[in-house]
């Protein structure tokens, strides 16, 4: 089982990263092989900044052989994605879009139909926009096919849309706890599902 965790942040190793490597090592404490992927670097590669639908189907053509191809090669093997991305202008950033629309051609063949989606946020202030961003990931998974995952547990409640932190996050207890809880039930979805997906 492999589980992906995106981070939409262009900061490395900063608040969305560290709640990414919380979500992921509880998944990996359940036996998934995990990734935390750098958006940003990722991007560094392509040809074009952004998708502008330059060929329909999907040609590839801005990023055939960058780490953009190499990054959804890896996708097309995921059970479980965990998109986190910082607060910006209340939606996620936009490396992150930009990455995503990027996927047309993953969309064309159902690659990502049916893997295990969950989100995470985080702000500079307590409601700082972490809800319409993760809103805004839920319906990035939602046309990929994806099946999205709240932040809920049976060790824990029901949840909500996901993880969501006001910086710093390793500070923000109850978020980032939370981070915790979504890499735990992104893990527990995709393996109950895996018959769903063909890789």
């Amino acid at each position: 089982m492999l589980i992906l965790g995106l981070n939409g942040s262009p900061n490395k190793n900063e608040n969305t990263a560290a709640m990414l490597n919380k979500a992921l090592e509880e998944a990996k404490a359940l036996g998934a092989e995990t990734k935390l992927i750098q958006v940003a670097e990722v991007l560094r590669q392509a040809k074009h900044p952004f998708c502008n639908a330059c060929s329909t189907p999907c040609n590839k053509s801005c990023y055939k052989g960058t780490d953009v191809d190499t990054l959804f090669q890896l996708f097309r093997k995921a059970d479980g994605i965990i998109i986190g991305s910082p607060v910006y202008f209340g939606t996620v950033s936009a490396q992150l879009k930009a990455l995503w629309d990027k996927g047309r051609d993953l969309r064309g063949e159902k690659a990502l139909l049916n893997v295990v989606g969950g989100a995470l946020a985080t702000g500079a202030s307590r409601f700082g926009g972490q809800e319409t961003t993760m809103a805004a990931i839920h319906d990035m998974m939602f046309v990929q096919g994806m099946m999205v995952v709240g932040g809920g547990h049976g060790d824990h409640d029901a949840g909500h849309q996901g993880a969501a932190t006001q910086r710093p996050a390793v500070k923000d207890e109850y978020g980032f706890t939370r981070s915790g809880i979504l890499g735990k039930r992104v893990a527990e979805v995709a393996l109950a599902t895996m018959t769903l997906r063909k890789k």
